[in-house]
């Protein structure tokens, strides 16, 4: 459990399916400072891969760890820049 990472906002995008975990990802890392921490909790498994892969390809933004528990997937990303 990732009870270490120092989270700054909450995205809540349960029940949503792909793109949007994704998008709604991006939108809310515009309003983040960097070193600031994005918690995004999902249900859609394909959210796993989806956010890994968009953070792996966008620059400045880390993808810190993920989680998944109960059907539930959280994600943490950093913003770097």
């Amino acid at each position: 459990m990732s009870s270490n990472i120092d989270v700054t906002e909450t995205l809540d995008v349960k029940g949503q399916n792909c793109p949007m975990p994704v998008i709604k990802t991006k939108q809310a890392m515009d309003d983040l400072a960097a070193g600031e921490v994005l918690e995004v909790v999902a249900t859609d498994s394909g959210s796993m891969s989806d956010i890994e892969g968009w953070a792996d390809s966008t620059a400045g933004v880390e993808l810190v760890d993920q989680v998944e528990g109960d059907g539930v997937y959280t994600h943490y990303v950093r913003k770097t820049e």
